[in-house]
């Protein structure tokens, strides 16, 4: 298992921005993909967008593709998710995940607290 902290949410008027980090505990980081999810409330648990072990790859929902950005540092252990342009939809709790493969694809088995993320109209 490995600790996830996030941070970095916050409140912002609509067409703002904010960036938020994932802290990631022991020596592993690199070796896994990450992801980013929300939930607004009362709505299940999205997806948001995943980042491959090295940076190599990423893919984003639908809703934030443009927008968002997700990188890592795996010197800093760090993940994080550049918002740009945000929506008062946006508006969630937003969590980081690590991904780990499992018989027949994939799997988060590692969740942070998450971090709340408000946009004002």
């Amino acid at each position: 298992q490995v600790q996830l902290v996030e941070s970095g949410g916050g409140l912002v008027q609509a067409g703002g921005s904010l960036r938020l980090s994932c802290a990631a505990s022991g020596r592993t980081f690199s070796s896994y993909a990450m992801g980013w999810f929300r939930q607004a409330p009362g709505k299940e648990r999205d997806f948001v967008a995943v980042i491959t072990w090295n940076g190599g790859s990423t893919k984003y929902a639908d809703s934030v593709k443009g927008r968002f950005t997700i990188s890592r540092n795996n010197a800093k252990n760090t993940m994080y998710l550049q918002m740009n342009n945000l929506k008062p939809e946006d508006t969630a709790v937003y969590y980081c995940a690590r991904r780990v493969v499992v018989a027949g694809g994939y799997e988060y088995d590692s969740w942070g607290q998450g971090t709340q993320v408000t946009v004002s109209s």
